[in-house]
């Protein structure tokens, strides 16, 4: 296929170098043009803009991979209606395309990236959804062509994922940074919670999170949270709090 990458973020990146290994990426636009340039010159394509309005009319996959709310924004500038065109959003409707295209649809990786952190896309979940079954069937070949997991999952399902994903990912790792402070503070390195981490996960997997959780909120110790909270700043007392109550909440229904 002939791509043009919309994008040149964290996802747009892993995605052009997944895809540059079996298609002719002919283009790649950013709204900063170093960026484009960086990620062109990175798989050997000669085309890179940051003028919306010089992109390529004539490939086959036009990728839109840029942050949620510019999606919209992107489609309004175009103005040709040729190729499939797919958004990357976890929770932008497929109808953000609708206004502007006849073949679209949306290619979801369920994936944390970074830029300089190497990912294995084969191993990355792709939910796909399609503005009719034939194309739905085109992006999910698509999808089979990157990765060994597809899966196909309407807006609201994708919504869905994308909020579990946040609670599973994103939350997960903001604790851990307060971890790190805190460890740094008791004169440690994060590396020291690594084995509690890989366990946790691996008892996530094995047995359900529910079933895995331990903890003084679990146990509902009360005396042990409080001191806890003592030794927290504000900030980190009041993450504290609300998550231990939750947690208490849903095991210590007496409490």
């Amino acid at each position: 296929m002939r791509i043009v990458i919309i994008g040149a973020g964290n996802v747009a990146t892993h995605l052009t170098k997944a895809f540059a290994k079996n298609n002719e990426i002919v283009q790649i636009f950013s709204n900063t043009i170093s960026n484009a340039q960086i990620l062109a010159k990175s798989i050997n394509c000669t085309s890179a803009t940051d003028d919306i309005a010089q992109i390529t009319p004539n490939a086959d996959l036009y990728v839109i991979s840029v942050k949620d709310d510019a999606i919209s924004q992107i489609v309004d500038k175009i103005t040709f209606n040729t190729g499939l065109w797919v958004h990357t959003s976890g929770s932008v409707s497929i109808d953000v395309l609708k206004k502007k295209f006849n073949n679209y649809g949306v290619l979801y990786p369920l994936q944390t990236f970074s830029r300089d952190v190497d990912v294995d896309i084969s191993e990355v979940p792709f939910f796909v959804e399609g503005c009719n079954e034939s194309t739905c069937e085109s992006i999910n070949q698509i999808a089979q062509s990157l990765s060994k997991k597809t899966y196909f999952a309407n807006s609201t399902q994708r919504k869905q994922l994308h909020i579990a994903a946040v609670f599973g990912c994103n939350f997960v790792n903001h604790m851990w940074a307060h971890a790190d402070e805190i460890l740094i503070e008791a004169g440690y390195n994060f590396d020291i919670l690594v084995p509690l981490i890989k366990a946790t996960l691996e008892k996530a997997i094995k047995i359900s999170p529910a079933d895995g959780q331990t903890g003084p909120a679990r146990r509902g110790d009360t005396n042990i949270m409080d001191s806890h909270e003592q030794m927290l700043s504000s900030e980190q007392a009041e993450l504290y709090r609300i998550i231990s109550q939750s947690i208490t909440k849903k095991y210590n229904t007496n409490l």
